[in-house]
């Protein structure tokens, strides 16, 4: 397909906000986890998967991946083996979420605090460097 002059064949996205913009690439209920994980370590697939709580099917998973990988967040290498390895990984754009991701953490842990109907099965570590 040949492309207008000028055009850079990239998708424009127009948000209202910075915070829609943010929520469009980790909003959900898997996305801010898959990060929170990645934060610690490169993963492979099943490895991330069996890391999440609350049982993600492979589909969702693969899904929200791709979805962050198209975002620039997280970096998919894929090895020439067989069978084949694919680990993830985030990019520095993704790094760049820590911040968020421990305010997120921070204010998780003050609203089980406050709220006696809320109970955290586990305690989550912030991100390690």
């Amino acid at each position: 397909m040949k492309l207008p002059p000028g055009s850079t064949g990239v998708e424009s996205i127009e948000y209202d906000s910075p915070v829609e913009a943010t929520m469009d690439v980790i909003g959900g209920k898997w996305k801010p986890l898959i990060l929170y994980y990645l934060m610690q370590k490169t993963m492979r697939f099943n490895e991330l998967r069996r890391a999440m709580p609350g049982g993600v099917t492979q589909r969702m998973l693969t899904k929200h991946l791709r979805e962050l990988e198209s975002a620039g967040v997280v970096h998919r290498e894929v090895y020439a083996e067989v069978p084949p390895k694919v680990e993830y990984s985030l990019t520095e754009l993704g790094y760049s979420l820590r911040p968020v991701l421990e305010a997120m953490l921070v204010w998780g842990l003050h609203y089980a605090q406050v709220n006696e109907a809320v109970t955290l099965r586990f305690m989550q570590k912030p991100p390690t460097e």
